[in-house]
C-alpha cells in the first residue's frame, strides 16, 4: 500500500547535526541548505534540523513567557553513556510566572521551511509530560499555580494554540516527541518518582491525557505523532525497559495517528508489546541508532521489520532512526558522513521493504 500521507515509509525524527560553519545569523541558509540535502536523500519528509533550538526541549521553554529553569527533584534524569558514565540533565523548566504564549513556538519554523521545501515539512514539540516530569510537583511555584489543574489548564491552551497557528502556517505534520512514558517503563525510575511522592501509573493516565486534549484540538487534516525515547541527549540514555509497562494504556488510549517507536537497543525490549497496537494506527520503527557511528546491515533491519509485522500488519509500519541526530546543538560523536549513510540506509531499506521511501 502506497503512503501518500505522513508518516511516510522512510521516516527521520526531526534534530540533525548542525554545520560546522553554522553562526548565529545564519540559520536560514544553513536550513536551506540542509531541507535541499535531506530532500536529495530520497527522504519525502524534511525538517529544518531544529538548527534554532539549543536543544529538542529547550526550544519551547524559550518561547513561552512564565518559564525558568531548575534542577529536576529525584534521580529521574540522570544520563548515561556507553561506557556507564553518569550525569545529570539538567535545566528543567520550572512554571515562575502564570504561561503566555507571546509569540510561535515552531510555526515561523515550518513557514520558513515550507518555502524551501518540495517534501512534506514536519514540526516537532516535546510532548506536555516533559513541563512536569522532571520536577514532578515543583514543576511550578506554588504561588502561581497553588491548583496543579489550572497549570495543566495553560499548557494545554498554548499548545492548542500553536496548533492552530501551525495550521494557518501550512504546517499539516507534527510529532510530539514523548520521554516520560517510556522512561515510566524503568523500574529504578519509577522508584525514584514514588521516593518523591508521585504514582508512576497515575503520571501516565496524567501525560496521555494531556496529549489527548491537545490532540483533539488539531486542524483538519492534520497528522499527529508521538514519539517514544528514553532519551538522547548527547549520544547519552536516561532510561531502560520495554514498553510492556505501558503498552496497553498508551497505545489504546493516545488519540493520535501514529507512534514513532525507539528499537535500536536491548533496553528497548522487543515487539511484543505492539500486539496492543489498535488497528489502523501506524507504527514507525526506530532501528537505526543516533548513539553509534556503526552502520547497521540492511539485511538485519529487514529481518527486525519482519519480526515486527506479526505484531502489526506490514502495511502499517515504516522505518526511521531511533532518535534526531542532534537532540542538543553540540551533537553526538557522529560525524555528518555518518548521518547521510544511516539515512541512506533507512531510504533503500524502505524502498526494498515497501516498494517506495
Amino acid at each position: 500500500m502506497s503512503r501518500g500521507t505522513p508518516p511516510f515509509r522512510a521516516e527521520h525524527i526531526g534534530s540533525l547535526l548542525r554545520p560546522a560553519d553554522l553562526v548565529p545569523g545564519g540559520e536560514d541558509e544553513a536550513i536551506a541548505r540542509v531541507i535541499r540535502w535531506q530532500e536529495g536523500l530520497g527522504l519525502r519528509v524534511v525538517t529544518d534540523g531544529e538548527f534554532r533550538r539549543e536543544s529538542w526541549r529547550l526550544g519551547f521553554v524559550t518561547k513561552v513567557e512564565g518559564f525558568a529553569r531548575a534542577d529536576a527533584v529525584g534521580e529521574v534524569d540522570v544520563q548515561r553513556d556507553a561506557a556507564g558514565k553518569a550525569a545529570r540533565v539538567g535545566a528543567a523548566p520550572v512554571a515562575v510566572a502564570k504561561l503566555r504564549r507571546t509569540g510561535p513556538i515552531v510555526a515561523d519554523e515550518v513557514a520558513f521551511a515550507l518555502r524551501h521545501a518540495n517534501a512534506t515539512v514536519k514540526a516537532t514539540l516535546p510532548a506536555p509530560s516533559y513541563l512536569h516530569y522532571p520536577r514532578g510537583r515543583a514543576c511550578v511555584h506554588p504561588g502561581v499555580y497553588p491548583d496543579l489543574d489550572e497549570f495543566f489548564d495553560d499548557v494545554v491552551k498554548i499548545y492548542t494554540a500553536e496548533l492552530r497557528a501551525l495550521g494557518d502556517a501550512g504546517g499539516s505534520y507534527l510529532q510530539l516527541d514523548e520521554v516520560a512514558l517510556p522512561l515510566l517503563c524503568d523500574e529504578n525510575l519509577r522508584a525514584a518518582v514514588r521516593a518523591r511522592g508521585d504514582d508512576p501509573d497515575a503520571l501516565v493516565g496524567l501525560y496521555i491525557d494531556l496529549i489527548n486534549r491537545i490532540a483533539r484540538e488539531k486542524p483538519a487534516g492534520m497528522t499527529i505523532g508521538v514519539h517514544m525515547c528514553r532519551g538522547n541527549a548527547l549520544g547519552r540514555w536516561i532510561g531502560s525497559g520495554g514498553y510492556e509497562a505501558v503498552a496497553e494504556r498508551a497505545f489504546n488510549a493516545l488519540e493520535v495517528d501514529a507512534f514513532f517507536l525507539e528499537y535500536d537497543t536491548e533496553r528497548a525490549g522487543g515487539f511484543e508489546p505492539l500486539r496492543f497496537m489498535p488497528k489502523g494506527r501506524m507504527v514507525v520503527l526506530g532501528l537505526v541508532s543516533t548513539k553509534t557511528p556503526r552502520l547497521e546491515e540492511k539485511a538485519f533491519l529487514m529481518k527486525r521489520i519482519e519480526e515486527a509485522a506479526r505484531y502489526v500488519p506490514l502495511e502499517n509500519l515504516s522505518l526511521s532512526p531511533q532518535c534526531g541526530f542532534a537532540s542538543h546543538r553540540k551533537g553526538t560523536a557522529l560525524t555528518f558522513a555518518d548521518q547521510e549513510s544511516k539515512l541512506k540506509l533507512v531510504v533503500e531499506t524502505a524502498a526494498e521493504v515497501w516498494g517506495e521511501a
